[in-house]
């Protein structure tokens, strides 16, 4: 599959505003473990990237979101912000570094939304950074680099 055709991003028209932000692989990771998203524009250089459903498969011992649901949300909010705001083919980009600091926990069933911004683009690399929150409540903070794809 060519990576410009990776992802099905289009009006939701269930959720005025939203587009959708779905690969056209469901056999892939993202619609498989994370399940339907949506994603916006927030302002000139940010997006908004929902995970809609959180059930039991998401959660950890403690009845909570697991740890690795909350990266894999940061970590494609990545490629969807770059998506987004620059345009481009984000799908063959890679990530390079990604911190995270978890300040609160996440509940199941309600949304999930990473709010991320490119602070700068070079000729080889983006870096971003960015919060999560569910309900207004602050879930992690984070910053990522992600690697342009090669231009061979």
């Amino acid at each position: 599959m060519e990576p410009t055709s990776a992802f099905i991003h289009e009006p939701d028209p269930e959720n005025p505003g939203w587009h959708t932000w779905d690969m056209a692989d469901q056999d892939r990771f993202n619609p498989v473990v994370m399940g339907k998203m949506l994603l916006r524009q927030e302002g000139d250089r940010a997006a908004r990237l929902r995970m809609r459903n959180t059930t039991t498969r998401h959660a950890n011992l403690h009845g909570a979101l697991h740890g690795a649901v909350i990266l894999g949300l940061i970590d494609i909010s990545l490629f969807a912000t770059v998506h987004q705001v620059v345009g481009g083919n984000a799908a063959a980009s890679v990530t390079l570094d990604l911190s995270t600091q978890f300040v609160g926990s996440g509940r199941l069933g309600a949304p999930l939304d990473a709010i991320c911004e490119v602070m700068k683009e070079t000729g080889r690399l983006f870096f971003l950074r960015g919060n999560l929150e569910q309900d207004g409540e602050l879930i992690a903070s984070y910053m990522g680099t992600l690697r342009k794809p090669s231009a061979r």
